[in-house]
């Protein structure tokens, strides 16, 4: 039962992160990427500290340890993307981030020998062939940017793993204030080397990045860790890889965009790969 809340938990973020698409798009009117940033690590910061409570008053070093290298993923992961996003297509852009599924469950082998079920590396295969249709033009190009973006999923894919590796022995609420306290230092200081000073935000910009603070950042990575207490990383990527596919619908639904047939095929495969990876094999009887 535990599972398929974490399930239902993990789905809930990728609604929630699809309709964030949208609200990053409006925030980056009269924004910059690293203005963002900092404003929603910092609103993710304080509402983890008022939701941790008494709970911040007792933390340990090893909680500070994980908490430190989790927000690094974090921030690397969300530099990454916004640097090569100024270098790339923004369909690109998405798919090349959609690849952190396939990078999860090497980095599990990798670390820690762990062993990768058949039909997970199905799913994922399936994942990424959705995104290519999903997001992907005529042009495969490869430029500087490209390389960024794919550095970006790597470290999306460390996030994810680290978060099913540490969610067993530290308590979430510290783990994500100390994940998120550290991304926001990180962007200060990223604002900073950049330069970025200037701040005259649209009352659009405004709500758009109190959306993700609020929602985007502190609701969704909350309830990505505590659902990956009952998935393990490598289904739990490819679950978010349906992000994907609610980006495309808040897009029709609020951006105005078309339906294509290549919308509904790439969704049809990514929605297929998370069935796949969650389909238990049934055991013959002797």
């Amino acid at each position: 039962m535990k599972k398929y809340l974490g399930i239902l938990g993990l789905l809930t973020v990728t609604i929630i992160w699809g309709g964030g698409f949208v609200a990053s798009d409006m925030a980056l009117e009269t924004l910059t990427p690293f203005q963002i940033m900092t404003v929603r690590f910092f609103i993710a910061a304080v509402l983890m500290t008022l939701l941790g409570g008494k709970q911040l008053r007792t933390i340990k070093k090893e909680e500070i340890k994980c908490g430190f290298w989790l927000g690094t993923a974090l921030f690397a992961a969300f530099a990454l993307q916004i640097i090569g996003l100024q270098y790339t297509t923004p369909s690109k852009n998405a798919f090349l981030t959609a690849t952190n599924v396939v990078f999860v469950p090497f980095i599990a082998l990798v670390i820690y020998k762990k062993k990768i079920e058949t039909r997970s590396l199905i799913g994922a295969g399936m994942a990424i062939i959705g995104a290519g249709v999903l997001s992907l033009q005529s042009d495969f190009s490869v430029n500087p940017g490209d390389g960024l973006t794919l550095l970006c999923a790597v470290g999306f894919a460390f996030q994810i793993f680290l978060t099913g590796e540490f969610v067993g022995r530290i308590r979430p609420s510290v783990l994500n204030f100390l994940q998120m306290a550290t991304a926001c230092i990180l962007s200060v200081i990223g604002l900073f080397v950049s330069g970025e000073f200037h701040f005259a935000p649209s009352m659009k910009s405004i709500l758009a990045v109190l959306y993700l603070g609020v929602v985007s950042t502190t609701v969704c990575y909350l309830l990505q860790t505590v659902s990956q207490k009952y998935v393990d990383e490598t289904k739990s990527a490819i679950i978010l890889s349906m992000e994907a596919v609610f980006g495309t619908v808040f897009s029709v639904i609020l951006l105005d965009e078309k339906v294509t047939m290549r919308m509904l095929l790439g969704s049809a495969l990514i929605l297929s790969a998370v069935l796949i990876s969650e389909i238990q094999p049934k055991k013959i009887k002797a």
